[in-house]
């Protein structure tokens, strides 16, 4: 077995090893594991952090992708009874098969490559109803883009897609340099408390996002523009009169409660 100073950061896997011995410990801190919690941990890598949440949580599920790292893992949670190991890829694990037992919800914990961070949290949130919170090492920007409000330059589909199943917030930011390899930008450590029901009520859920989608997709149009030929002119002046908008307005200036107010009008 290679020792774990030879192990490089593999490219093609996006990897950049949390290597800043004060950050790992505030990630941990952040998250406030108990003897209670099931942990799910995404990208567990040498494990670091897996050492540090071990003796905090009830059981650990520690899931790695990279084979030159498994046998290190496994050396350095030797000493845990409660840490389960898994060599998947998290796009390609059973999620539903592997926990179809488990009764409480999960907490799912991870320094992800940032290449997938969006796939990753579609998985995740598919299985929603199994998971009460996530914990992310992700791309500052992509983080504002997840909290950002209407009104702002950063409000788009994905801050609708999140805030409709969670309550996203940023714990702290993460410099770059606490990183190996250093990445080129800053991080930002997310929280997603995931709801147990969606923050509005609407009619059609597939509907919402559609329209959220084509709204956002055309940002410099306004809301009626880059809704045509999706919602009919009736349905959309139906909706200015109801909610009281003006009908120029551009998609980022509505929040998601007016998006679904929209869908329910049409």
């Amino acid at each position: 077995m290679r020792s774990p100073m030879q192990i490089k950061a593999k490219k093609s896997l996006g990897q950049n090893f949390l290597t800043d011995k004060n950050i790992q410990h505030k990630i941990i801190s952040a998250c406030s594991f108990n003897r209670q919690d099931t942990v799910l941990e995404i990208g567990s890598g040498k494990g670091e952090l897996t050492r540090i949440i071990a003796p905090a949580a009830g059981k650990v599920f520690a899931l790695e992708i990279d084979s030159r790292i498994i046998g290190i893992l496994k050396d350095n949670c030797a000493g845990f009874n409660n840490v389960k190991l898994i060599h998947a890829d998290v796009m390609k694990f059973d999620f539903h098969a592997f926990f179809k037992k488990q009764k409480s919800a999960l907490k799912v914990f991870g320094n992800i490559p940032y290449y997938i961070t969006t796939p990753i949290i579609e998985l995740l949130l598919r299985h929603r109803n199994k998971i009460s919170e996530i914990f992310l090492t992700v791309q500052r920007e992509f983080a504002e883009r997840v909290i950002a409000q209407p009104g702002s330059k950063r409000f788009g589909s994905l801050s609708c897609f999140l805030q409709y199943y969670t309550i996203p917030e940023i714990l702290f930011m993460i410099k770059k340099n606490s990183f190996t390899p250093r990445p080129k930008i800053d991080s930002a450590f997310l929280k997603l408390k995931v709801l147990k029901s969606p923050l509005v009520r609407i009619t059609d859920e597939e509907k919402l996002f559609k329209i959220i989608r084509a709204g956002f997709n055309q940002r410099r149009k306004t809301l009626r523009n880059s809704l045509e030929g999706i919602v009919p002119q009736d349905k959309l002046n139906l909706f200015f009169i109801k909610s009281g908008l003006n009908p120029d307005i551009r998609p980022e200036c509505l929040s998601l409660n007016d998006f679904a107010d929209l869908v329910n009008v049409v």
